[in-house]
């Protein structure tokens, strides 16, 4: 196991974009086994290559902007995808409107009738039924 501490000494090692890589590359290999397309499975191996690439890469700020780069795009996504699952299990007990003015998404108590809004980001007020 000093061995491999010593290769690895100087380098950078492996990180989340380097796990997204090789999920994405064993995804791309399933795909190949299910659609029997030959590119795709070289495809498959851009990706693997590349996690190596930057794992015994020296250096060490460009594959921490790439993780940070990576990291922040990927928080997007989640954040879009946590968003839609709240916002159905809320659906049982709210309505969802958009503000005409400022499109700020709003959300309203269901069963309380014809309800005055005002909007919070631009101050506009509205009616709407829940």
């Amino acid at each position: 196991m000093n061995w491999l501490r010593k290769v690895m000494y100087g380098r950078y090692g492996g990180d989340q974009l380097g796990i997204a890589l090789i999920v994405f590359s064993i995804i791309l290999s399933f795909v190949t086994m299910l659609i029997p397309v030959h590119f795709i499975g070289v495809v498959s191996l851009v990706p693997l290559t590349f996690c190596v690439y930057r794992m015994f890469s020296k250096n060490i700020h460009k594959r921490q902007r790439e993780n940070y780069n990576f990291l922040i795009f990927w928080r997007k996504v989640k954040g879009f995808f946590t968003g839609i699952k709240a916002d159905v299990k809320a659906r049982k007990n709210y309505r969802f409107y958009s503000c005409p003015k400022c499109s700020q998404k709003l959300r309203i108590p269901k069963g309380k009738g014809k309800v005055s809004v005002k909007c919070p980001k631009c101050a506009a007020q509205f009616t709407q039924k829940t």
